[in-house]
């Protein structure tokens, strides 16, 4: 598989961002024989759409970002027949590890060099306020994306406003249900979570008992969206789901805060853009 010319794009506010890390990267794709012609630095320089990656005839774009920054890249690259090669620059690297497993920049590098990795397509979650190529995160929990911006910029007023506020949304506001759901709870979850699995659309919904659970999974959302874990119901797969709530629904789309409508509805679709992956067939 040829990669050149490849673009890199760094974000120096992603989690696992260092001037070092990404002369590493440089250095190690250039040892690979896919050297960087050029290498964006958002948000200081905007993200490439897919018709300058044409024109420019790249065959690779390699986003050394978190998931969020990731997501942006790969939504403006449609239209563009490369593959985006993901790699683990940020806090959870969630699209980075389903592409690769749990492994180091160096690794999927390595795997470049020796030939071992494929293209492959990837279902995402679409949805009225954009593409999720990892999961949606709906409801008042999702609320807790604004802490993590004033986490992001040091912001103390800001995460003190946010924290109060969205602790206050995850105990009281309204919940969301899935409408096309016999199972799902009539009177809705402090969070759904969707995430593309298999052939369809994997739901989960998570209640939070008390202060203190509040307050656990907030922060966990917060710093590492590890909520996962936690207690939740399993909803099943569905090709399409029914969003419902009293009150405008709050998402999360691979960690990134979009505010919704009273009713959302999420479909599994193919994304117009390839991956690359490093994980053998059929994984």
């Amino acid at each position: 598989m040829e990669h050149s010319p490849l673009w890199l794009i760094i974000n120096s506010a992603s989690g696992s961002y260092s001037p070092s890390a990404v002369d590493a990267l440089v250095a190690s794709l250039d040892a690979a024989g896919c050297a960087p012609d050029r290498v964006i630095r958002f948000p200081d320089e905007d993200l490439p759409t897919g018709m300058a990656l044409a024109a420019a005839g790249v065959k690779t774009l390699a986003v050394f970002t978190g998931d969020g920054t990731i997501n942006s890249a790969a939504t403006k690259a449609e239209g563009w027949d490369g593959a985006l090669l993901v790699l683990p620059g940020g806090t959870m690297n969630l699209l980075s590890k389903a592409l690769h497993g749990d492994v180091s920049a160096q690794t999927i590098v390595d795997h470049l060099a020796a030939g071992t990795c494929r293209r492959a397509s990837r279902p995402a979650v679409r949805t009225s306020q954009g593409t999720a190529l990892v999961e949606v995160l709906a409801g008042p929990g999702a609320m807790w994306a604004d802490v993590r911006e004033g986490v992001r910029d040091f912001d103390l007023g800001a995460i003190a406003e946010t924290f109060s506020s969205a602790l206050r949304e995850t105990r009281e506001g309204p919940g969301v249900t899935i409408a096309n759901s016999a199972s799902a709870k009539a009177d809705g979850y402090r969070a759904l979570r969707v995430a593309p699995e298999g052939s369809g659309l994997l739901a989960e919904g998570y209640d939070f008992a008390d202060l203190a659970d509040f307050a656990a999974q907030g922060f966990a959302m917060l710093v590492k969206r590890d909520f996962r874990q936690g207690p939740h119901d399993d909803l099943g797969h569905f090709d399409v789901i029914d969003c419902r709530s009293s009150g405008p629904i709050a998402l999360m789309i691979d960690g990134e805060r979009r505010q919704g409508e009273t009713a959302e509805k999420f479909e599994r679709i193919m994304f117009p853009v390839d991956f690359i992956t490093t994980k053998p067939g059929g994984d």
